[in-house]
């Protein structure tokens, strides 16, 4: 069996990239909607771009945020960050309206809370051995054959 020409892999490629972005839009609604709404906000003034299915956007926070098809990430920030980001943007394809609760809540507190920094600063604990961030990493590796951030396999 020959093996596909450029254009039909490109052509497959976009295909189901378009699906991931349909069923982000239906079953990831609620996070795809704050994402498209932030997007919407940052649009006139900042970098955006596209990685796979997921569209990215720099803005001026210190962090990586993903809310459905849409990432938001640092300026110049290492490409592997961008991929753990992906990592969580096929989580919300799994997950749907359970991302949030899921994976967002406990990935903010675990951010944000000085407790919890506290913590990995003490005892020496990388942030991406929570589980959304460890799980984000497998899929993003798995999907991408790409080294996320925090990859430590």
């Amino acid at each position: 069996m020959p093996s596909d020409s450029p254009q039909e892999e490109y052509a497959r490629e976009k295909t189901k990239y378009r699906l991931a972005r349909a069923w982000q839009a239906v079953w990831g609604l609620p996070q795809t909607a704050v994402g498209l709404a932030m997007y919407a906000a940052h649009k006139g003034w900042r970098q955006h771009g596209r990685f796979r299915s997921a569209i990215v956007t720099e803005w001026n926070k210190d962090a990586g945020l993903s809310l459905g098809m849409f990432i938001f990430v640092p300026r110049g920030v290492k490409r592997s960050l961008v991929v753990h980001e992906y990592g969580h943007t096929i989580q919300s394809l799994m997950l749907g309206p359970f991302y949030l609760p899921v994976i967002v809540l406990p990935s903010l507190l675990w951010a944000g809370l000085p407790a919890f920094e506290r913590f990995r600063q003490n005892k020496d604990y990388s942030y991406y051995r929570l589980y959304p961030e460890r799980w984000a990493n497998l899929m993003a590796r798995r999907v991408t054959k790409e080294r996320p951030m925090g990859w430590y396999r």
